[in-house]
């Protein structure tokens, strides 16, 4: 499956394993039913129960995770297989709990409230694309070293759905791991590649200020709870911020603010939430420690109560340098040198980091942009959508990754 305006590979440089435009297809149609039907984390049944059945339609034996959603499958074990490490695909399936807002879309949400407004039914469907055309290499003699496919719950609760699926079994006998997350700064055709850290940590911070209330003609009696809440909204980020190096990026982002009902009254209760990011595992780990030191100094200066909740969420995705060039030479097989881009590091988290805490790996950035368009639709957005396209290259992606891993 390729474009008419992509360019023409060295014959030698072709390997076995492209997507048929039969199967292209279907996976057009697969990926537009998830996206009509987005679940929401640990409750992917419906989504669960279509890959399995579309694997098991293909002669495979996929199994359901302990936790009731969620599969894994393998492709090429048993007796006869090569032995050594397996290679992992993983897909994340869940969706978002925000409405799909395209207009005059025939494959948009029909559930209210629920979006795959992150690409998590391309990531899906570029997975189970993979795993069909790797099948159907091992019944020719072609797969060289077995592989898992992993379809993993939960990617958007922290701490991610990733440890649980870990501790279920899912890493069991594997040796390397490769993902993909659409990208829509990036044109669909390529992708993009950075070893190292590709996203960044991410945690979740929920804070809760008290104070007597009173009147509000009367501040110097009371606690003065909105301007207390105010204050750390505005100085715990300067703070935390100065006390660590700042090549760590630690970033506190608030996303609510809540206090009062009455125009003349101090509220006793105020609320705030928001997330604590940063861009390496050392800030990440100091991160606690600092973020509650510097509320309780502003709390503490203002005379408000605070209890705080924090919760942890997922380190960054460090790609392995040997997985990222195994993911670039894939590519380079497949689609030529310039399908390859260099990436820069994001503050969104990924708990893709979970797996490679265990074993080596890489996330590649999926590009979804149709060539030419300057509109951007970012990801966690209610109008988000994806050329499809880059489920071709995806697919292809992995299964030339599948066939060139069992040489290194």
């Amino acid at each position: 499956m390729s474009r008419e305006s992509e360019a023409e590979l060295p014959e030698d440089a072709v390997l076995p394993g492209t997507l048929s435009e039969a199967l292209y297809a279907e996976l057009v149609a697969f990926r537009r039913d998830l996206h009509m039907h987005p679940e929401l984390g640990n409750q992917e049944f419906r989504t669960t129960a279509a890959i399995k059945a579309r694997l098991e339609q293909a002669g495979l034996e996929p199994r359901v995770l302990a936790l009731g959603t969620g599969l894994v499958c393998d492709i090429g074990v048993g007796e006869g297989a090569a032995p050594g490490p397996v290679l992992a695909l993983r897909a994340d399936i869940d969706a978002l709990p925000i409405p799909d807002t395209k207009s005059e879309c025939a494959y948009r949400s029909t559930m209210p409230d629920r979006a795959h407004a992150c690409g998590h039914d391309v990531h899906t469907t570029v997975v189970l694309g993979a795993g069909l055309v790797l099948a159907e290499l091992h019944r020719q003699g072609l797969l060289p070293r077995p592989v898992r496919l992993i379809f993993q719950p939960a990617e958007e609760v922290l701490p991610g759905g990733a440890a649980d699926a870990i501790e279920s079994g899912v890493l069991d006998g594997v040796g390397r791991i490769i993902a993909v997350h659409c990208d829509p700064r990036v044109d669909a055709g390529r992708i993009g590649l950075r070893q190292g850290a590709i996203t960044s940590a991410c945690d979740r911070l929920e804070v809760a200020l008290d104070g007597p209330g009173g009147h509000t003609a009367r501040p110097h009696l009371t606690t003065d709870l909105v301007t207390a809440a105010a204050r750390v909204a505005v100085d715990v980020p300067a703070l935390v911020a100065r006390r660590v190096d700042s090549r760590g990026g630690l970033a506190v982002t608030w996303g609510r603010i809540e206090s009062g009902h009455a125009p003349n009254v101090i509220p006793q209760h105020a609320e705030l939430s928001g997330t604590v990011r940063c861009l390496d595992l050392a800030a990440w780990r100091l991160a606690p420690d600092v973020v509650h030191a510097a509320i309780d100094e502003i709390a503490t200066l203002h005379r408000a109560k605070s209890e705080i909740t924090y919760v942890r969420g997922v380190p960054p995705v460090v790609n392995d340098p040997a997985m990222t060039e195994l993911l670039r030479d894939a590519m380079v097989a497949r689609r030529g040198a310039e399908s390859v881009e260099g990436t820069e590091q994001s503050l969104g988290g990924e708990d893709f980091s979970w797996y490679l805490e265990q074993v080596p790996g890489a996330m590649a950035r999926l590009g979804v942009r149709p060539p030419g368009e300057r509109q951007v639709r970012d990801l966690h957005q209610g109008d988000f959508d994806v050329d499809e396209y880059a489920i071709a290259v995806g697919v292809e992606l992995f299964t030339a990754a599948a066939l060139l891993d069992a040489g290194r």
